[in-house]
């Protein structure tokens, strides 16, 4: 049977597990002063980084063997060429198939930015538990229908209206939410944010903004001031002050 889902877990998790970008934050210039940079060096720095490398050739060999059908020719060569799988044939396919998921590491490595450890656990507990459990819910059920000798269209009408379901208890459910979330009273405003208030200035807890900081006069302004128009004296004190000229000038 032809795993996809499972397929795309598997790259997405081993990309992970080998700490290769784009989830290489244990290499992130933040943490290059301390762990293995700093811990080891010479043999031992070496022989760290081989292992990670190691490790690499490991897990695309197992995605190889499980997903990639391991030795075997690819699928249109294996249709019309007969000795595909025999000789030395077989050992080529799966060194070709490793190296294409290692050249799969450096691309990524070069295309992808870096994610922050916030987004890797909304990727692994939002987006990739969940799909994995529900897609092993769908692969066991399909199993278990095949089993029991139903036909390909009875499976398909079955998992259909099984999604169709959870798509209409979904949209009745945000439907409920919103008309909950209208009916509410209006959340009261929280009282104004003084980053100054103890004295030394600190940063805003979520759900508090700081102040709108003062705008500078408009361009037309300041070109009258800058060339002596009408207002060269709103700058000065109150009370009409101009530092004596008037009393020199009278």
């Amino acid at each position: 049977m032809l795993l996809p889902v499972s397929f795309l877990l598997y790259i997405v998790t081993m990309v992970g597990e080998t700490n290769r970008a784009p989830f290489d934050m244990p290499e992130s210039e933040g943490d290059l002063v301390g762990g293995f940079n700093t811990e080891y060096s010479s043999i031992k720095f070496a022989m760290f980084m081989l292992a990670e490398y190691i490790n690499m050739v490991t897990v695309s060999a197992v995605a190889v063997t499980f997903f990639l059908g391991g030795w075997r020719a690819p699928w249109p060569v294996s249709t019309f060429w007969e000795g595909a799988n025999h000789g030395w044939w077989p050992m080529l396919w799966f060194t070709g198939k490793l190296l294409l998921l290692l050249f799969m590491f450096v691309w990524l490595r070069g295309t992808l930015p870096r994610v922050r450890y916030d987004q890797l656990m909304k990727l692994g507990w939002k987006v990739l538990i969940p799909v994995s459990l529900v897609w092993l819910m769908m692969v066991a059920t399909v199993r278990a229908l095949r089993n029991e000798n139903y036909g390909f269209g009875d499976i398909a009408l079955y998992i259909g209206g099984a999604v169709l379901a959870l798509l209409l208890l979904s949209f009745v459910a945000d439907m409920f939410r919103e008309r909950s979330r209208r009916a509410e009273p209006p959340a009261e405003r929280p009282a104004a944010f003084d980053p100054m208030a103890g004295g030394f200035p600190v940063p805003p807890l979520p759900g508090q903004e700081l102040p709108p900081v003062p705008r500078r006069r408009p361009r037309r302004e300041r070109e009258l001031i800058v060339s002596g128009g009408t207002d060269t004296h709103s700058d000065g004190p109150l009370g009409g002050s101009t530092d004596g000229k008037e009393a020199s000038d009278g």
